[in-house]
């Protein structure tokens, strides 16, 4: 992990943004399509401390973007290209657009200065989206992702944060999948070799003290 002072630098508020991953009410709430998913988010603290991070960022001033899968009713333009894909179109929950399920799912706050960036395809949050371009237009330089899920969505928008060039955080806290084991285990084997990994605790701390004028 980075010092506190290199930490506060990664994350200023004048180039970072802070992205939640698929924390809708399909897939993390109470009727989640996936429950044992949304059952580990929850216990493991992980939605929580993104409910945190969202606060904090909107209070500090830094871009919240939240990250949303859905699906057209006809389901015109997604992927069915791998199993993951034909077993969501069986699922009893489904993330179709204009829903509930699409909806950010409590307790993460969205804020009016928010952007929320939906996808119908694929498994990215960020490629084949208009996320990358939002970022670069903010002036971000580094984007620090939370969410669900480590198994998938997570590794993709962190590798495809730092193929795009930004400096990519994980608060390893903020983040869950299934088993609950394999999260850990992820962030450790694979998100450590490219990320930054921190805590929300940390992240709060780089944002909440106040900055030194001059």
């Amino acid at each position: 992990m980075p010092s506190y002072a290199q930490l506060k630098e990664i994350v200023d508020p004048a180039h970072a943004v802070l992205m939640t991953v698929e924390c809708q009410q399909g897939v993390v709430g109470t009727d989640s399509a996936l429950p044992e998913l949304a059952k580990e988010a929850r216990s493991s603290g992980a939605l929580g401390n993104v409910a945190r991070l969202v606060h904090a960022a909107h209070t500090g001033g830094v871009q919240v973007v939240h990250a949303v899968a859905e699906r057209r009713p006809d389901g015109r333009g997604a992927n069915r290209n791998a199993r993951l894909f034909r077993a969501a179109e069986r699922l009893p929950v489904q993330q179709l657009s204009g829903t509930t399920a699409v909806r950010i799912a409590p307790p993460i706050e969205v804020a009016e200065e928010d952007f929320v960036v939906r996808r119908l395809h694929g498994l990215s949050p960020i490629a084949g989206t208009d996320v990358d371009a939002l970022l670069r237009n903010l002036g971000c330089r580094t984007l620090v992702v939370t969410g669900v899920s480590a198994n998938v969505a997570i590794p993709n928008a962190v590798f495809d944060a730092v193929n795009l060039g930004y400096t990519a955080v994980v608060p390893a806290d903020a983040i869950a999948g299934v088993p609950a084991e394999y999260t850990p285990a992820v962030v450790q084997n694979t998100l450590a070799l490219v990320a930054t990994v921190t805590t929300t605790d940390e992240l709060l701390g780089a944002w909440q003290e106040p900055r030194r004028s001059g």
